[in-house]
């Protein structure tokens, strides 16, 4: 899984880089939440992470509150995700997931951006045989060892753990995502965030000048407000 936490990281070390994105991305998440399951986190599995995920990324308590009392309005918007396949250059394989309130705006953005920069709009199920869809728990595993966590998890769907610098990540299938969460709970490992991850099955080498073009690409695509998490198969 050691190929899995590299891809996370580098993700996430340029996809978070901004406070300000960061926040209004988490914002949409818990909005989402919220409109799925209810405001009370106790009865929302899906609100709590969401909510542990903006606590690690330090977005401020009246932030979350305020997201969460908006959303609770039911005059306030809905968020519809829906997830883009694409192709980009050199053998680009994209999955680009998007929340948005107006989706005629949202793929119009999103056909825009791949023509002008090498890339098209595939089909459903293009691109998604490319990836696996894997959920990945940052946890403390408090007076437990990996091995008894180990044991104590594998009935509700581990896949792996392991210790990556200072961090403990738990790997499952997403399907095995509520059994996985209520395991943790249930166990008493807090968990510290979690991320929905498509892991490419194989990675994509490319020159120096094929990364920079991926690249410009990749951050085009993220500079949409649509825009909640870009997957792909290269190693830029």
């Amino acid at each position: 899984m050691g190929r899995a936490f590299e891809f996370r990281k580098a993700r996430k070390m340029k996809r978070w880089g901004k406070m300000a994105v960061t926040f209004t991305r988490i914002g949409k998440e818990i909005a989402m939440a919220v409109k799925e399951g209810g405001p009370d986190p106790d009865n929302n599995s899906r609100l709590r992470m969401a909510m542990k995920n903006a606590k690690s990324e330090n977005m401020p308590k009246d932030r979350v509150d305020a997201a969460i009392k908006k959303a609770s309005d039911k005059d306030s918007s809905s968020y519809e995700e829906i997830l883009y396949e694409a192709k980009g250059p050199f053998g680009l394989s994209l999955m680009i997931e998007t929340a948005t309130d107006n989706i005629n705006r949202t793929v119009a953005n999103m056909r825009a951006i791949l023509s002008r920069n090498g890339g098209e709009l595939g089909t459903s199920g293009s691109q998604e045989f490319n990836f696996d869809r894997k959920c990945i728990f940052k946890v403390n595993l408090g007076e437990l060892n990996m091995e008894d966590a180990e044991l104590e998890l594998i009935d509700f769907g581990l896949d792996e753990i392991e210790q990556v610098e200072d961090e403990t990540l738990i790997y499952t299938a997403f399907t095995d995502y509520g059994n996985m969460q209520k395991g943790l709970e249930n166990i008493g490992i807090e968990i510290d965030s979690v991320d929905i991850e498509r892991i490419p099955h194989n990675t994509l080498d490319l020159t120096e000048e094929q990364k920079e073009e991926c690249n410009k690409l990749i951050e085009k695509l993220e500079e949409d407000e649509d825009v909640q998490n870009i997957f792909h198969n290269a190693v830029l």
